[in-house]
């Protein structure tokens, strides 16, 4: 019943929402999901509100079916001089590894939604029919702006509790999010315990307590186990590290070659990428920094200044060893299809295991 409601909400042929994944999605991506019967999405988490209007709008001309914008909402945090100039040292080798001068400070390179008006503003004018979030939530009166726009929200949770306040905040929905899952996990609070829940104890968790739907996230790359979690209770399922592979992401060949080699079976849960745990494929930036314990990296966005310029470094000495290629455990079942084609694959797969 959940996941049949969830397919007539939104005329859907398939449960599925691709995940948003902030600087691999695209319009053409999104698009091409959302026109063969899924939930197409675009994560807007690394972009001005400039960016996003131009996003939006390139995906509006290529379809007219629902589709979910994310946001990261997150608190900020600048790091203390001493944590800035240790982490500015210590990265300092690689980049002299190529010839090429590490910066000399970090900077702030992305906003949080979190009391963000501009981007309110686009969205209320915008009016998607989902608007999901990531590292937390927005105010109580962004909130009511949103829903008052018949605007379905939806968030991350890793924890029971976090997604008990997210049903308390009025939300119309609640993701899943299993560690198995690839890139940024959403836990709200990135300082606090994990407990590191995978995806099924927190499916079964979240069903059996929450009146809201919910969306299972971690480790999905089938129409196998789309069915299997709807079984257990999901309204329906989120897939991001499936769609990385598709010609429409804007993943770069160092992040597809790894996608596609031994490396795709090996991922690892680290800060110090971003300043936040995300899951990324292991890579020589990964093991370089393997001995950083949390409190020496600098929070985010901080942190990701610094890696995505050492990442562009290494790209222009054509090296992809330094890239942030969030891939989660299942990457290693990734396929190399169009999105329209993969779609229709899951779909398949979801029918034949019914």
């Amino acid at each position: 019943m959940r996941t049949q409601n969830f397919l007539e909400t939104f005329n859907l042929e398939i449960p599925l929402i691709q995940a948003p994944m902030a600087g691999v999605s695209t319009p053409k991506l999104s698009a091409a999901v959302c026109n063969a019967g899924a939930i197409g999405s675009l994560g807007l988490g690394a972009s001005t509100v400039e960016k996003a209007h131009e996003t939006i709008k390139a995906l509006k001309a290529k379809t007219s079916r629902p589709f979910n914008l994310n946001f990261f909402c997150h608190h900020t945090f600048a790091p203390s001089k001493d944590q800035e100039e240790k982490w500015l040292k210590k990265l300092e080798p690689l980049f002299n590894k190529h010839d090429s001068k590490s910066p000399l400070e970090l900077k702030k390179i992305y906003e949080s939604f979190y009391n963000n008006d501009a981007l309110l503003k686009l969205i209320i004018e915008e009016k998607p029919a989902i608007v999901s979030f990531h590292f937390g939530l927005p105010t109580q009166k962004s909130i009511k702006s949103m829903k008052e726009k018949g605007i379905y929200l939806i968030a991350s949770a890793t924890t029971l509790k976090e997604a008990l306040l997210i049903q308390a905040a009025g939300f119309d929905g609640v993701i899943a999010q299993g560690y198995e899952a690839g890139g940024h996990r959403g836990i709200f609070n990135e300082n606090s315990h994990d407990d590191c829940l995978s995806l099924i104890p927190l499916l079964n968790q979240l069903v059996q307590n929450l009146s809201i739907p919910v969306i299972a996230a971690g480790g999905l790359m089938d129409g196998y186990s789309l069915r299997a979690v709807c079984k257990l209770g999901a309204a329906a399922g989120q897939m991001g590290t499936a769609f990385i592979g598709c010609p429409e992401s804007s993943a770069d060949c160092g992040y597809r070659n790894a996608l596609f080699s031994d490396a795709a079976y090996h991922t690892v849960m680290t800060r110090t990428f971003s300043g936040r745990p995300a899951r990324a494929l292991s890579n020589e930036f990964t093991n370089f920094t393997i001995d950083a314990n949390d409190d020496s990296v600098p929070p985010y966005p901080y942190s990701y200044d610094i890696a995505k310029q050492l990442h562009q470094v290494g790209v222009s000495k054509v090296f992809f060893g330094y890239g942030a290629y969030w891939a989660g455990q299942g990457a290693a079942f990734t396929r190399s299809l169009p999105a329209t084609e993969l779609v229709k694959t899951l779909k398949k797969e979801y029918a034949y295991s019914s």
